[in-house]
């Protein structure tokens, strides 16, 4: 393959660098996933160039034939060196072979040749490498047959699995990420492979290891990964709580739903609808308290009480051993999860103001997202059912966007607070605050006052005397 290569690696860079490394004397190869994303016909904005020689010096002086003003960020305990360019994360690094001890997270790192750098790629799919300059400029280098293996959408390490994961156990990961993204087959002698060193995941910083899952939920069908994941012996290493939604049990001849299948059409069905990776996560752990909340009732049969209210709350562990963040995100989870009953209860129960009320004051701005995730709970294999409760949600959205356009009951704070009822009736903080507090929401939120200040100090005015409380500060306007 002549020029031809190159005219499809469209990015300045790969020109820029040709240039550069001849004038150093140095060969400079695109490699990896950027190639791959070529037969793929996709883009890519992660750009990995091997030279024979220095990373850093090649990256460098690649960033100033440039501009002055690239930003160089340099590895050198790793040999490498990355920079932005083109809206690209353009990362150079020398030929190098690369293992991972027994039990260490870090590699050891040697100098190596173009074929040996190859050679400790993790898949054949990304064991491709284009000539930038020399004599070879242009030539597409694949040693391992990959371009066929694209062709029969076949996912396999270069050299002997066992010996590839050993390496990097994260390639395991990798390789069910790219089953699910791509909807590519992971090879029979490589699966294997993977289900007798899923053990070395261990070794693996759960960052690393949350990167490659992330992905898998974000992929157009998760369940695919999900499901190589539990299979491959992988989930159990950093989600065992997801293993525990497995299998039906009978008694009296009633059985429940397998709750590990339910869950995957859940974030299946969410996925359909949106790219949101949080949303994505509540999915997944919607029924995750399902496995410590179920029991058997005679009359009622399985029952699972509570299970969103310990859902939220095992949500919170989670996240820390997963090391995902503990801020707004997590909330947001937690409040999806925690909620995930209601609109359901309210699809089924009379669709009242004052239970809508309730809702939009409880979701706030994640209404939406709670909206998406309940219509996708709904996984019964009775097309009647489905159809029958979708009808009443959208009921439900229409209840809720009337209440919001008349009450503003999204975010809604009351209109009277702590501040202005002891300035109006003199008093410290106090249970009589609290008393007049709850009793003015509870009041607009049952609509038995409008969402308004004037209504609000009426109430709370009528409230106070109620509880022996005399107005020395007469609010503004009374």
């Amino acid at each position: 393959m002549d020029d031809s290569m190159l005219s499809c690696l469209t990015h300045p860079v790969y020109a820029i660098t040709g240039e550069v490394a001849s004038q150093m004397g140095i060969r400079a190869f695109a490699v990896g996933g950027v190639i791959r994303d070529v037969f793929l016909h996709r883009t890519s904005k992660d750009i990995d160039i091997v030279v024979l020689g220095s990373g850093i010096e090649v990256a460098e002086a690649v960033a100033k034939s440039i501009s002055d003003k690239i930003e160089v960020h340099c590895y050198k305990n790793f040999g490498t060196a990355q920079f932005m360019y083109h809206d690209a994360k353009i990362e150079f690094v020398g030929a190098r072979k690369e293992s991972y001890r027994p039990h260490s997270r870090k590699p050891v790192v040697e100098n190596g040749t173009m074929v040996e750098d190859l050679k400790r790629r993790d898949f054949t799919i990304n064991a491709f490498a284009v000539a930038l300059n020399g004599n070879e400029k242009g030539m597409l280098i694949d040693l391992f047959n990959g371009l066929q293996d694209l062709h029969d959408k076949i996912i396999r390490t270069p050299l002997d699995p066992d010996f590839t994961f050993s390496d990097d156990p994260l390639r395991m990961m990798r390789a069910v990420r790219f089953a699910s993204q791509l909807g590519f087959r992971i090879y029979d002698k490589t699966f294997k492979a993977i289900r007798r060193n899923a053990e070395r995941l261990e070794i693996v910083s759960m960052e690393r290891v949350m990167d490659e899952f992330n992905k898998i939920l974000l992929s157009p069908k998760p369940s695919i990964g999900i499901r190589l994941l539990e299979e491959s012996g992988l989930l159990r290493y950093f989600l065992p709580q997801l293993l525990d939604l497995k299998g039906v049990e009978y008694i009296e001849g009633k059985g429940h739903k397998d709750n590990f299948l339910h869950t995957l059409e859940v974030v299946d069905k969410v996925a359909l609808a949106s790219r949101d990776l949080w949303l994505l996560w509540a999915a997944l752990l919607h029924d995750i308290a399902k496995s410590r909340t179920k029991k058997y009732d005679p009359e009622h049969g399985w029952t699972f009480h509570g299970h969103e209210i310990l859902g939220s709350k095992m949500a919170f562990s989670i996240f820390r051993k997963l090391h995902l963040p503990a801020n707004e995100k997590l909330k947001h989870v937690q409040k999806l999860i925690a909620l995930h009953l209601r609109p359901i209860a309210l699809v089924e129960d009379t669709i009242t103001d004052s239970a809508v009320r309730r809702l939009l004051f409880e979701a706030g701005d994640d209404i939406d997202d709670l909206m998406l995730l309940c219509e996708a709970d709904i996984t019964s294999k009775n097309p009647e059912k489905v159809r029958r409760f979708l009808d009443n949600f959208a009921k439900v959205r229409e209840k809720l966007k009337e209440i919001e356009e008349k009450d503003r009951l999204r975010n809604w704070q009351p209109p009277v607070d702590g501040e202005l009822i002891m300035h109006t009736f003199q008093i410290l903080p106090s249970q009589p605050v609290g008393i007049i507090k709850t009793t003015i929401r509870e009041a607009i939120l049952d609509g038995l006052i409008p969402n308004e200040k004037d209504a609000a100090v009426k109430l709370m005015i009528e409230e106070g005397e109620k509880l022996g409380l005399t107005v020395v500060n007469p609010p503004y306007g009374i």
